[in-house]
C-alpha cells in the first residue's frame, strides 16, 4: 500500500536558484580592468594602514631582529607589514626592499615586485580617494 502512496504523491518542486554575481571589493572596483595591479596589491597593501598599531621603523626593527635570531617566518611577516606601510608612505624603494626580503625568506613570489611603481601609484590614488 505504501508504494501506491509514493507513486501518486505530489512531487515537490525544487526552487530555481539564480546565479549570484560575485561581489567586487572596493579595491577590485577601483583597479577596474587592470587585473595585474589588483593582484599585485591584493595581498600586499593595507586598505586602511592608519589602523596598524606600529610604525614602519618599528616593523623593520622587529623583522631584522627576528631574522638575526633565525625566526624566518615571523621576520617575513614583519617585512610584509613594513612593505604594506611603505606602500602607504609612497616609498617604492622600500616596497621593493621589504617585499624582496619577504620573498627571500619565504620563497613566495610577490607580484608587486614586477610592477612596483605602477602598483604604488595606484595604491596612492586609492588612499587619496578612500582615506579622507
Amino acid at each position: 500500500m505504501s508504494w501506491i502512496l509514493k507513486r501518486f504523491r505530489k512531487k515537490e518542486e525544487k526552487p530555481v536558484i539564480e546565479e549570484e554575481k560575485p561581489v567586487k571589493s572596493e579595491l577590485e572596483e577601483f583597479c577596474g580592468n587592470d587585473q595585474e595591479v589588483y593582484k599585485a596589491l591584493f595581498d600586499t597593501m593595507f586598505l586602511d594602514p592608519r589602523k596598524i598599531g606600529t610604525s614602519l621603523e618599528e616593523a623593520v626593527k622587529k623583522a631584522s631582529v627576528l631574522e638575526k635570531d633565525g625566526d624566518k617566518l615571523r621576520a617575513a611577516v614583519w617585512y610584509q607589514i613594513a612593505g604594506g606601510l611603505a606602500i602607504y608612505e609612497n616609498n617604492v624603494e622600500k616596497v621593493k626592499e621589504y617585499f624582496g626580503k619577504c620573498s627571500e625568506l619565504t620563497g613566495k613570489k610577490y607580484l608587486i615586485l614586477d610592477i612596483p611603481d605602477k602598483a604604488v601609484k595606484k595604491a596612492q590614488e586609492y588612499y587619496h580617494k578612500y582615506l579622507k
